[in-house]
């Protein structure tokens, strides 16, 4: 009790909210880790009235214990690797709109499949460390996958395009060309890797193009939402577009020159014996992106 206490309050900065997590009161969590540094003769966490924060001594246990950890996680994925109806939590993560368009609609069937499991998803926009943050398994979609001490499997891919509303090219004109481009407002997302500037190739041609902003934000459903009113043009993932493009509400400009490609990829930690909570969820994944052979309605060109 006294080494988990001391791993969670490390990593939520907290001893309440470390007590809330394991059940006990403050009081008696101040008393478990008082015991613990008694008992190895070493300071390990600093507090003062404004923080918290561990010695040096404390940071290098912290680590140690971490691997203490992985090492028991790896232990029990394989005592329940025979395990043919897993149990427990499994903590997901994905962007806003891959858990809105994605997992969300396919969660009855998941949940069904497999009862003994608790899903826990978080959605964010931003890519969390997975071993801090205690996540099992991440969905990214990105440009290139170089992180270091995760296994990646991939999903499939996605087009980038640029599309509007037909009510915005109506009193905006239709951009026929790249240059065009430079007489209309676009709605950027900017968590992008270059949010302000777009690199276009064809026939083994580059052009980079900036954009002129008319609306900026970190969330890719506020900028869809904006594009399907008519403030201007998006620039979006097909998987994220493709009912609105099917259904004539956007209309994809600009297709004979191609953006870099996004790949989708579950990323988890790299462990011996992968918890069979993590496999299933792969595996269902996979099936489901075969079955509905999204990387070929998600790459294809709109004509």
């Amino acid at each position: 009790m006294e080494v988990q206490l001391f791993v969670e309050t490390a990593e939520r900065g907290s001893i309440s909210r470390a007590a809330d997590a394991l059940g006990l009161s403050t009081s008696a969590a101040g008393r478990h880790l008082a015991s613990l540094e008694h008992r190895l003769g070493a300071r390990l966490i600093e507090r003062n009235t404004r923080r918290m924060f561990l010695t040096e001594v404390g940071e290098e246990f912290l680590q140690r214990c971490r691997g203490i950890r992985a090492e028991m996680a790896e232990a029990e994925a394989l005592a329940s690797s025979t395990n043919r109806s897993p149990v427990g939590t499994l903590k997901v993560t994905a962007s806003v709109s891959f858990c809105a368009r994605i997992i969300a609609p396919v969660l009855p069937e998941f949940t069904a499949r497999f009862p003994g499991l608790h899903l826990s998803l978080t959605a964010a926009n931003r890519y969390v460390d997975l071993i801090d943050s205690g996540v099992d398994i991440a969905v990214r979609t990105r440009e290139h996958e170089s992180e270091s001490g995760l296994v990646i499997r991939r999903l499939g891919a996605t087009r980038r395009v640029l599309a509007a509303s037909p009510d915005y090219l109506e009193r905006h004109g239709v951009p026929r060309t790249l240059d065009d481009l430079a007489d209309h407002a676009f709605l950027i997302y900017t968590l992008a890797n270059h949010p302000h500037e777009l690199t276009f190739s064809k026939d083994g041609q580059t052009r980079t193009v900036k954009m002129r902003g008319v609306l900026e934000s970190n969330e890719g459903q506020v900028i869809c939402n904006a594009g399907l009113s008519g403030l201007g043009i998006i620039v979006q993932p097909i998987y994220i577009i493709h009912d609105d493009i099917v259904a004539g509400r956007l209309v994809p400009i600009v297709d004979d020159w191609d953006l870099a490609p996004l790949t989708i990829n579950l990323a988890y930690p790299n462990r011996k014996y992968v918890p069979s909570k993590v496999r299933v969820f792969i595996d269902f994944m996979t099936a489901h992106f075969e079955a509905m052979q999204y990387e070929r309605r998600w790459t294809q060109r709109w004509p």
